[in-house]
């Protein structure tokens, strides 16, 4: 059965395009993985043009498809098949990038080169806690500066906890440019239950996000038509983000208005086989939308959300939103064929989908022929996670998320308890009068121009009153102090004058405990919003609370307050990382303050986080681990105050030792010219020395062959030389 389960991992990492050598077998260690980013065009194949036919793609100067050899899929960018080329970032030349499937507690080794032209990047691994690794959360100018073109960095961390994650760039727009994946983290128990991936998406083949962004921010036309925001099924709103088609794994088709004809771009295709049973996990990657996902004819079992195990529901579909997770079960036990796997936005008069299929081992490669379930009296359709509670389509019921209970009995909430518990209302909208800029309780958050994670002393920029007051907005680094093992309650609203969105709000360094959601009050016919939640109170120096910024909102029953809300869930809350905060509505969370880092706390939607819909939660940051000796870090030209004097520090410590080297004083200098006079003093003597005994030498030696004959004198007339032949 191991061999098995092994079997299966080691095919959806090959298929999934991983490229390293090292494959993270179970009984691995470590695992190592290399991306490589760049930019890439969509309908290329190298330097060729292609176009989609009938679910194929061919070479743009092919005039006869029918004799034609089609273009593997795998080799071209397909997206929406859209024939105008898009620029793209991508990972290892895939979109999606490659994804990663290990084990729970194998440490992960990432090394990230980027080889964009014009940006930066970092990796953030969605959902993972990272305890004692707060650093690797990759969030550029939070817990690192941001990868430069032609920079590598490696991120190094233990996968856990176990569950369906993904990694994606936090840098810009670039997520939904392309560069993002999914990351498994698999358990080490037998199961012959196969995995399937499945990441959905929205999708601009005209525009790339970050113009996207700038569109949303100085407005949108359609031509010389002022372009309106779509509208969400309760009558709220989606940011102005124009989207073509949606993807599923990187591929989907661009419908015509009348939703029928297509270009017939090749889709994503999950082969199945009766009467085995599939797990699908489910990644919402997309820019803004929620979608609806189903199969037809088949039912889902929904098991997980975000990583955590949820006691079965079935459903007919269940709703995704940006940054969500959810894990169902089918059995393949319908006829033979081919079945639609769809997903579909929740927009108000706007039909948008996205297709893959579900292929029945023996069915023939065609598009399926199938319908969506009917829902009827008798037979209602169930859609979990919905953002509202009516859902206005008939006999179509709506479950939320805090109806569905945790799949453990042994992690119930934390305490409550007096002296070690906070509770924080955050209001997440666009609250203004002349300008509307995303924030959360009218704090627009200033990103810093350096990692406050390991340079907090050279960034300040603090939230301070009157101007950032009750009904005002200001920009500032907004952070919430948390720690010492407390237990923080959240309320997450999106109320007063700034409503309007329902934003998915995710949390990094956690996964928060749902207690309770409270919804705004909706038309019973229609499903439109009509009001906030009353269990609210903005207050404010406005009378009228649709007036209020919210910003410092509280309970309006005073007795809730301390942790004491009614009907909430304690014993077996559902756990998320990302929950969607539903218009005119609230949800309380709670989580505990048990691991050190600086952690971001963002709506999930790119275009309203790039706007400032962020705050960092400050947790215990005197325990935070030390860095890896030598990390990163940046700053601006001219440098802060606190650096200059960090740079004057060293350069004078450096100018003392290299003068405490290189200087001589004055009585040094005595001592060795002392000690060089009597060093040659005593050489001069030395020298004196063989010079007098050599002269006695020779002296002795001339006396030894002088000839003295018949009494005569040394002074007489003889030979004064050697004489050879005495010798």
């Amino acid at each position: 059965m191991c061999r098995r389960v092994l079997i299966n991992v080691l095919i959806v990492a090959f298929c999934s395009g991983i490229l390293q050598a090292e494959v993270c077998k179970i009984d691995m260690k470590e695992c190592v993985f290399h991306f490589e980013v760049e930019h890439r065009l969509t309908m290329m194949r190298g330097k060729t043009l292609v176009f989609p036919h009938g679910g194929n793609v061919f070479a743009y100067d092919v005039n006869d498809t029918s004799t034609a050899e089609p273009i593997p899929h795998d080799e071209v960018i397909t997206a929406d098949g859209w024939e105008n080329p898009r620029l793209v970032s991508v990972v290892n030349g895939q979109f999606p990038g490659p994804n990663i499937i290990v084990f729970e507690g194998q440490q992960i080794v990432v090394h990230v080169k980027n080889k964009m032209n014009s940006h930066g990047v970092t990796i953030h691994w969605h959902g993972l806690h990272q305890v004692d690794t707060p650093w690797m959360d990759g969030v550029p100018y939070v817990t690192q500066c941001p990868i430069l073109p032609g920079q590598s960095f490696t991120y190094r961390f233990k996968a856990s906890p176990k569950g369906t994650f993904w990694w994606h760039s936090h840098a810009g727009a670039q997520r939904t440019m392309g560069v993002y994946g999914a990351f498994i983290i698999k358990e080490r128990t037998e199961t012959t239950t196969e995995d399937l991936i499945m990441q959905i998406q929205d999708w601009n083949h005209d525009m790339d996000s970050d113009t996207d962004h700038a569109k949303m921010i100085y407005g949108v036309y359609d031509g010389r038509k002022k372009r309106s925001p779509s509208q969400s099924l309760d009558s709220s709103f989606f940011s102005m983000l124009l989207i073509h088609s949606l993807l599923i794994n990187g591929r989907g088709r661009y419908y015509k208005e009348n939703n029928i004809d297509h270009n017939g771009a090749p889709l994503t295709v999950y082969n199945v086989k009766s009467g085995n049973k599939y797990r699908f996990r489910v990644i919402g990657t997309g820019a803004l939308y929620p979608f609806r996902i189903s199969i037809d004819s088949h039912t889902l079992t929904v098991v997980a959300s975000d990583g955590y195990d949820l006691k079965p529901v079935e459903a007919e579909s269940f709703v995704i939103n940006p940054g969500e997770r959810f894990d169902f079960e089918i059995t393949a036990n319908q006829p033979v064929g081919n079945y639609w796997i769809r997903g579909i936005t929740l927009e108000k008069g706007r039909y948008r989908r996205a297709d893959a299929i579900l292929r029945y081992e023996t069915a023939t490669a065609s598009d399926p022929k199938t319908n969506r379930q009917q829902c009827t009296a008798a037979k209602k359709c169930l859609v979990l996670n919905c953002p509202f509670t009516y859902y206005p389509e008939a006999n179509t019921e709506c479950v939320t998320f805090d109806q569905l209970k945790s799949a453990v009995n042994d992690d119930p909430a934390p305490v409550f308890e007096p002296g070690m518990s906070k509770e924080y209302f955050l209001n997440w909208a666009f609250p203004g009068v002349t300008s509307y800029p995303g924030s959360v309780n009218g704090r627009h958050f200033h990103t810093p121009d350096v990692n406050p994670l390991l340079q907090p002393k050279e960034w300040s920029s603090p939230c301070k009153s009157p101007e950032c007051g009750d009904d005002r907005h200001c920009m500032c680094t907004n952070a919430v102090e948390i720690g010492g093992g407390d237990t923080i309650q959240m309320v997450l609203m999106n109320m007063g004058r700034g409503k309007g969105w329902s934003h998915p709000i995710h949390m990094h360094g956690h996964s928060f405990y749902v207690l309770k959601m409270g919804y705004g009050n909706y038309n019973s016919s229609t499903g439109a919003i009509q009001g906030d939640n009353s269990d609210i109170d903005c207050r404010g120096p406005v009378t009228d609370p649709k007036e209020s910024f919210c910003n410092n909102a509280t309970w309006s029953d005073a007795a809730w307050l301390n942790g004491r809300v009614p009907r909430v869930e304690l014993n077996n809350p559902p756990r998320k990382d990302t929950i969607i905060v539903p218009t005119g509505g609230y949800v309380v969370i709670r989580i505990k303050a048990d691991n050190p880092g600086l952690w971001n706390m963002h709506c999930h939607i790119e275009l309203h986080s790039m706007d400032g819909m962020l705050l960092l939660l400050n947790e215990s940051f005197t325990e935070i681990p030390s860095a890896p000796k030598r990390f990163p870090d940046c700053h601006s030209y001219p440098p802060s105050p606190y650096r200059m004097n960090l740079i004057s520090k060293a350069e004078e410590h450096q100018q003392a030792e290299e003068a405490s080297d290189s200087a001589i004083t004055k009585e040094n200098y005595h001592i060795l010219l002392g000690l060089l006079i009597a060093v040659l003093s005593l050489q001069t003597i030395l020298v004196l020395c063989i010079c007098f005994v050599c002269l006695k030498k020779t002296k002795s030696s001339n006396d030894k062959y002088t000839l003295n004959t018949n009494g005569a004198t040394s002074g007489g007339n003889v030979n004064s030389g050697f004489n050879m032949n005495k010798l």
